[in-house]
């Protein structure tokens, strides 16, 4: 039944748990390794002062059954805000009911109350289901774009050292 399904703002309280979520997302990908969060990075940026991120939770039943999370973007060529997509996770026992599309859904509505015009996200290359869902949902492949990335030592490097 699609009625008992509850979606929600996370709060503080929740970072323990948006932290298992992603671990798991991240295990299932066989990224473990890659996952290097801690739950007090979930806490410090997604609840502090000026929070970089926020989650949607979906709860069946009173049970987690998955979370969004996302953060504001803005398309200087549209010239309007989004949101872009950083996670979804559904939990295993409640796939098949469309919770990933609900949070979605939600995410969307939240983004047009601020002010949002379009949503993105990026989809593991190797994700063969996620790609899929998100084509039966309408989310669309951009062929205009491929997203480029630096981190660690590489953008510490790269920022270098501020000039007088």
């Amino acid at each position: 039944m699609q009625d008992d399904i509850r979606i929600r703002l996370a709060a503080v309280e929740d970072a323990e748990r948006i932290h298992a979520a992603l671990k798991e997302m991240a295990d299932g990908m066989k990224a473990g390794p890659k996952f290097v969060s801690t739950v007090e990075d979930i806490r410090r940026h997604g609840f502090g002062a000026a929070p970089a991120f926020e989650v949607l939770i979906a709860e069946v039943g009173g049970s987690f059954a998955g979370l969004c999370l996302t953060f504001p973007s803005f398309s200087t060529w549209m010239g309007t805000p989004g949101i872009y997509v950083q996670d979804l996770f559904v939990a295993d026992g409640f796939r098949g009911r469309r919770i990933g599309e609900r949070l979605l859904q939600a995410v969307a509505r939240r983004g047009r109350e601020k002010g949002a015009r379009y949503m993105r996200l990026s989809v593991d290359v190797e994700n063969v289901r996620a790609q899929a869902f998100y084509d039966r949902i309408g989310i669309r492949h951009s062929r205009d774009e491929l997203i480029h990335m630096i981190k660690g030592a590489a953008f510490d490097a790269f920022a270098g050292e501020e000039k007088p």
